[in-house]
């Protein structure tokens, strides 16, 4: 692939997954959300989202959800069908695929390895059961059931080391069994989310054997991961100041490259549950087992509260992949930035600096970062400014840079 090639992947494909695997989206949505992260040390793999998101409840018939998730060379969906298996178990058929949603980039002791990273393409067919248990209740707990088939195709990038032999193309068969209560909306302007969450996941692929220099890595048949979340977002009524705070913990049995958690960056919506670090590189770390706390604070500063400045931090213990280890377990990070909501609350905009105390970049500790964040909501003006927490929503956030949809 060519350096204008590169671009093209930027603009176009930045992978994003935003569907509704916590349960069926009841609420109409058309959402454009762009984001991006430059290092200011060192050259990383892109990081960068960008896709339209729509949700149509009652398409075609009231018991029906459609929501689709669209970059130009990537699609994902799901048609979600409410009551099917009772009046508190919704199911979800789901289709998506295109081109480098299982791109691989190496980064080993804070160096993006370009000969040792290749570009994937997928295609994936899934089904999904939802059961709430409290239905009489406000904040919603449900029961997630999902299992998927995933297509990989892997293909050399123009810098992909001659050498290096490629993991051969494969099936995965995955499910994931998950207990959830409460949710976050997709949106970077909701005021108010809660969620706890407990999760498993196992892999069984069709191909285990080597690859890279002389087999000097290998891909396992099974693996499984095992995480939880706690996160609360709140923001005040009068003064319209945000307080957000998040723990994510996991740990992997039989991990590899493709299994393993991978923690860095500054996109909130880079997958269901963010693993950000504020100046590392998008998915710098790999790790086995993980402990992540993360917390903003932001305000608005001027009488129309329109402009907003915000602060934020993540710090965590890291047990790094095999091959992949640095000398440091700890890992943190903090920034700021400043915002600005249009008087309608249709569009927002945020400009962002991060700085990575313990991220590696020619054999010295600490790394600088800026992002930009963008939103356009076409149903704000319907709804209001802000819309607080509504039970039962919680759409799948997004894999940023390799990933456009999951």
């Amino acid at each position: 692939m060519t350096f204008r090639g590169h671009w093209f992947w930027f603009l176009f494909v930045a992978i994003l997954s935003i569907s509704t695997h916590g349960q069926i989206d009841p609420f109409q949505r058309r959402l454009v959300q762009v984001g991006y992260n430059q290092p200011l040390e060192g050259r990383g793999p892109i990081a960068a989202y960008g896709f339209y998101y729509y949700n149509k409840p009652g398409f075609l018939s009231s018991n029906l959800t459609l929501r689709v998730a669209l970059a130009p060379i990537y699609l994902d969906s799901d048609l979600g069908f409410t009551g099917l298996l009772g009046p508190h178990t919704d199911v979800s058929l789901g289709l998506s695929g295109g081109g480098f949603a299982d791109t691989y980039s190496e980064i080993r002791q804070g160096t993006y390895q370009r000969q040792e990273s290749f570009i994937g393409h997928s295609g994936e067919i899934s089904s999904s059961v939802y059961h709430r248990l409290n239905p009489t209740q406000t904040v919603p707990l449900w029961v997630v059931v999902r299992g998927s088939v995933h297509e990989s195709f892997y293909r050399r990038d123009s810098d992909t080391a001659p050498d290096f032999e490629l993991p051969n193309d494969r099936t995965t068969i995955k499910v994931r069994t998950g207990l959830r209560f409460g949710g976050e909306e997709p949106s970077l302007t909701e005021p108010v989310g809660m969620e706890l969450s407990l999760w498993h996941e196992t892999h069984w692929r069709t191909d285990k054997g080597p690859y890279g220099f002389a087999g000097d890595r290998i891909t396992e048949t099974r693996s499984h991961r095992f995480w939880g979340r706690g996160s609360m977002r709140y923001t005040s009524l009068r003064s319209e100041q945000l307080f957000e705070l998040s723990l994510t913990a996991g740990t992997a049995v039989e991990p590899d490259r493709f299994s393993a958690f991978r923690l860095g960056g500054l996109l909130p919506f880079a997958s269901e549950f963010p693993l950000n670090i504020p100046g590392y590189y998008f998915q710098e770390l790999s790790a086995t087992r993980f402990a992540l706390v993360n917390g903003e604070y932001s305000f608005p500063f001027v009488p129309g509260k329109n402009w907003r400045m915000t602060v934020f931090g993540a710090t965590g213990h890291v047990d790094a992949l095999e091959g992949l280890e640095q000398s440091r377990h700890w890992h943190s990070g903090a920034g700021g930035g400043f915002m600005f909501i249009s008087p309608s609350g249709s569009w927002f905009a945020s400009l962002v600096y991060g700085y990575g105390f313990q991220a590696l970049r020619d054999g010295e500790r600490g790394a600088n970062q800026v992002g930009i964040l963008f939103q356009y909501d076409f149903e704000a003006k319907r709804r209001g400014k802000f819309r607080w927490f509504i039970p039962g929503s919680d759409p799948y956030r997004s894999r940023a840079g390799e990933r456009i949809f999951r």
